[in-house]
């Protein structure tokens, strides 16, 4: 497989509609828009080509007026993997970019290191994608079904190969428990197969995008990390996020 910046493409799909936070993208964090401090740290893991990808002309200026790359996508999608792929194939047509991360754009203080983790498991193993996870240390996130959790068999140091991801509190008995981070490395091959899929049945039980994949039979591949960044998903959120990326 092609490895390396140039054959990497970093897509944060950003839209405008949010039922807790309307606009959130450009919600302001320190006098700029959040998906503006996504990027930026996107930049820094210097792991490949960096692009927002948004429905909203309003994002799209935004992010260029910052220096950054926008591609304009369809109103229409229904996930964020969709949005993703379709930014791909403007941003490369001819398909030399073989990995694609999705980068959420709601994680202002995502660590660049964490982005670049995440994209490790593709370079030493068969996997189809990757992603990130951090051990639970606390006990009410096992049992809170808006903490997703990932099963996995270890088949490395601080790598997992994804089994099953779950709200529920498992696996059963003795042993740590990981919180899963929603954040992407796919080969494109992989991203290509799956916004082909329908819904599977699990994925629509569960609300869990990633088990189409484990469904149809792809492997993921899991890299620990240490922290979870923080999701801004209300205004709780975002004015813990104001307060974390302060100037000190």
């Amino acid at each position: 497989m092609a490895e390396g910046p140039e054959h990497t493409l970093v897509i944060i799909p950003a839209r405008m509609a949010s039922a807790r936070l309307p606009g959130k993208p450009l919600a302001d964090i320190g006098g700029e828009p959040m998906v503006v401090w996504v990027a930026r740290q996107a930049m820094r893991a210097s792991v490949g080509r960096v692009a927002v990808a948004t429905d909203s002309r309003e994002i799209a200026d935004a992010v260029e007026a910052a220096g950054f790359e926008a591609v304009m996508t369809r109103d229409d999608h229904q996930s964020g993997s969709d949005r993703v792929f379709e930014a791909a194939m403007k941003l490369d047509p001819d398909g030399r970019a073989q990995i694609i991360l999705n980068v959420q754009g709601d994680i202002p203080a995502i660590e660049p290191e964490a982005i670049r983790r995440s994209a490790l498991p593709l370079l030493s193993s068969a996997a189809d994608l990757a992603t990130l996870a951090v051990e639970i240390t606390d006990e009410a996130e096992k049992t809170n079904p808006s903490i997703v959790k990932v099963i996995g068999s270890p088949i490395g140091d601080r790598l997992l190969r994804a089994l099953y991801f779950t709200r529920a509190t498992a696996p059963y008995g003795e042993g740590p428990l990981y919180h899963h981070i929603g954040l992407y490395a796919w080969r494109r091959a992989a991203l290509q197969r799956f916004v082909a899929l329908r819904p599977s049945t699990l994925e629509k039980r569960e609300s869990l995008e990633q088990l189409r994949a484990l469904e149809d039979g792809m492997r993921i591949d899991v890299a620990i990390v240490d922290s979870v960044p923080l999701g801004v998903d209300t205004p709780a959120d975002l004015e813990r996020a104001r307060q974390i990326l302060a100037p000190k």
